[in-house]
């Protein structure tokens, strides 16, 4: 009996099966970041920090109406000011929007030699149905210029956002996403 009993263990390891002079594999987690990463092909890193906004509203409705009061509302002389703005008031993906706005309009010379403008109003907010915390952001807008005659004629039209909302804290909200439809 013994003499089959080394015989498969012997046909186990020679097969690739079993590994009889490893140590035994051990339950515990990796002890390091880097052993984690070489056993998981993934380096674990830490959680980002905590975003804030330089200022919140009371409901979300609030926090979305400011927001897009601002977005579509400005002129080729403010629009970069007005971006920055809008990004330090926000978090998350409309932060990053925002601040990537800011950076291309500061260098974008047909905007500024333009004289480009817009104006609009927020029409309507509504909850959008299957998703919490995002919204339907209806706008009515016309964008003007004073140096060329691009926009001349152009009647105001309409256009639709989706906004997410996040809540920092009881009764504060603020802007987190930002998605232009039309």
């Amino acid at each position: 009996m013994r003499g089959v009993a080394a015989g498969i263990a012997c046909a186990l390891a020679l097969g690739g099966c079993v590994n009889l002079t490893a140590p035994p594999r051990s339950a515990t987690r990796p002890t390091s970041k880097l052993t984690q990463a070489q056993a998981t092909h993934e380096y674990p890193s830490p959680l980002p920090p905590r975003q804030s906004a330089a200022g919140a509203s009371a409901t979300p409705v609030q926090a979305i109406d400011a927001f897009a009061t601002a977005y579509i509302n400005w002129t080729a002389a403010s629009v970069t000011a007005d971006a920055r703005a809008l990004a330090a008031h926000s978090i998350g993906q409309a932060r990053s929007m925002m601040s990537l706005t800011a950076a291309e309009t500061a260098q974008d010379y047909e905007l500024q030699r333009g004289g480009i403008a817009n104006r609009g109003t927020v029409e309507a907010i509504a909850p959008l149905l299957s998703s919490r915390d995002r919204y339907v952001v209806v706008t009515r807008e016309l964008t003007t210029a004073t140096n060329t005659s691009a926009y001349q004629g152009l009647r105001p039209g309409w256009h639709l956002a989706i906004a997410t909302v996040s809540r920092l804290r009881p009764g504060r909200w603020v802007l987190s996403g930002w998605q232009p439809e039309s």
